[in-house]
């Protein structure tokens, strides 16, 4: 397994179903820290110019729309989402694997809705061709705990590795000294850490 650390020249980001529908399945974190966590990834994708792709699948039934937020951050990414008709694995769906085939990068961050559907079955394909995949938990959930963990259990065991919002960020920004680190150093601290007392 690859242990290189990840770098915004060869790192995308992959956003699947963060869709208002299927944030209410999460049920093993509060669906806010995830949608803030999301946003908070796609706000450091922003700072630091990755290329972004969104996915969503049958936006007009139970899932509904992407999160509307995710249209403030990343409007262009938003516009050209792929919106899939019902494939689960993202992967398997030809817009999405060509839209990131496209980015020309090999290390993929992706966070999904849910974990044990959206994520875990694109992850393992990803890794399976050759690509670094690293999954954001806390931008992830699921409705059961039993669930959640045996999708980390089986993504690790394929090579996925399991991360979380501030240690992907912070992994990025390589140092906080530069203009990219101090603007993600301050994203952190207003839109993921505890506040300090």
């Amino acid at each position: 397994m690859r242990t290189t650390p990840f770098a915004p020249r060869d790192t995308a980001l992959l956003l699947i179903d963060h869709q208002v529908g299927t944030m209410q399945l999460i049920k093993n974190l509060p669906v806010e820290v995830v949608e803030r966590n999301t946003l908070a990834l796609a706000k450091a994708a922003r700072v630091l110019g990755l290329p972004v792709v969104l996915t969503s699948s049958q936006e007009e039934r139970t899932q509904g729309p992407l999160m509307p937020k995710l249209r403030e951050v990343l409007p262009e990414a938003f516009a050209a989402r792929v919106q899939r008709k019902g494939i689960v694995n993202a992967w398997t769906d030809d817009g999405f694997r060509r839209a990131v085939l496209a980015t020309g990068r090999r290390n993929l961050v992706m966070a999904g809705v849910t974990t044990d559907v959206c994520l875990v079955f694109p992850s393992l394909s990803a890794v399976a061709e050759g690509f670094s995949v690293q999954a954001v938990l806390d931008a992830s959930g699921s409705p059961f705990e039993l669930s959640e963990e045996t999708s980390r259990r089986r993504m690790q065991q394929g090579g996925v590795v399991l991360t979380a919002t501030n240690t992907a960020i912070a992994e990025l920004a390589q140092d906080w000294s530069t203009e990219h680190g101090q603007q993600l150093i301050r994203l952190l601290f207003e839109d993921v850490l505890p506040p300090i007392r």
